[in-house]
């Protein structure tokens, strides 16, 4: 198919793209730099969005199914119109899907395991930076360093809630929404593949305790049980006769 021959060559570009954006953001929101730095920032981030946007309309138009394909792909078109979900591709070429296949159970949760912190902190990261972003010099904002957006963000998501920091503009209050969204994603997850471990656990111990009240088998309780009629058979003989039958020799005489 030709739109999976674009994915397959336009994949790592895009998560370069999604780097440079996240490096680029982050110098711009933190470090705040003065001109002409901060333009080639800026100018940066355009450029991200416009390969994303190219990456979306080549897509499209080589779907076969162009409106199911659009309903379908849902994330590709909110890393055109958010940018700050564009740090989201770099997951991309990792997707659960690709992390679950072809492994044992314990190689599975494991993976996953990998996978949600990488996600978690990926997310943590880029909403800490948007919030900083949308609240800084605000009037009655909280949230005015990165230290405490990003500890605001590891509560929120973590969903222990202290209420000491909160967003008080729209842009960062929906951006909360999506961190509190991703945090119950995050969420089950994780306690999906404990309770995958902890079945699993349980099933083996189960099992390898009844392997050992296992009853004999037909095989063994057939051996025992010939064995058991050949020793009343020489309990039920006369003493000097095998089980074979009465013995012969030179010393035995024939009655007369």
């Amino acid at each position: 198919m030709r739109q999976e021959t674009w994915q397959k060559y336009s994949e790592w570009p895009l998560v370069g793209a999604a780097f440079i954006f996240l490096a680029a953001y982050s110098v711009l929101v933190i470090v705040q730099p003065s001109d002409p730095y901060a333009a080639a920032l800026i100018f940066m981030m355009a450029s991200t969005w416009l390969a994303f946007a190219v990456d979306y309309i080549v897509k499209l138009l080589l779907a076969p199914q162009r409106g199911r394909w659009f309903v379908r792909h849902p994330l590709d078109l909110l890393m055109v119109v958010l940018p700050v979900a564009r740090p989201l591709r770099l997951l991309r070429p990792f997707t659960l899907r690709r992390v679950m296949a072809r492994a044992p159970g314990t190689a599975i949760r494991t993976r996953v395991m990998a996978y949600v912190i990488v996600s978690a902190i990926l997310l943590v990261y880029t909403v800490a930076l948007s919030v900083l972003n949308f609240e800084r010099g605000a009037p009655n904002a909280n949230i005015t360093t990165m230290g405490d957006s990003l500890w605001w963000a590891v509560v929120t998501i973590t969903t222990i809630g202290y209420g000491d920091y909160y967003p008080v503009t729209i842009p960062g209050r929906w951006a909360a929404a999506a961190l509190m969204v991703g945090g119950f994603a995050v969420l089950s997850m994780v306690t999906a593949a404990v309770s995958s471990w902890l079945v699993e656990s349980v099933t083996a111990a189960t099992q390898a305790r009844k392997n050992a009240d296992e009853p004999i088998g037909s095989e063994e309780l057939a051996g025992l049980t010939a064995q058991i009629n050949r020793l009343h058979k020489q309990l039920a003989q006369a003493p000097g006769e095998s089980v074979s039958g009465p013995t012969e020799g030179p010393d035995r005489k024939e009655p007369r």
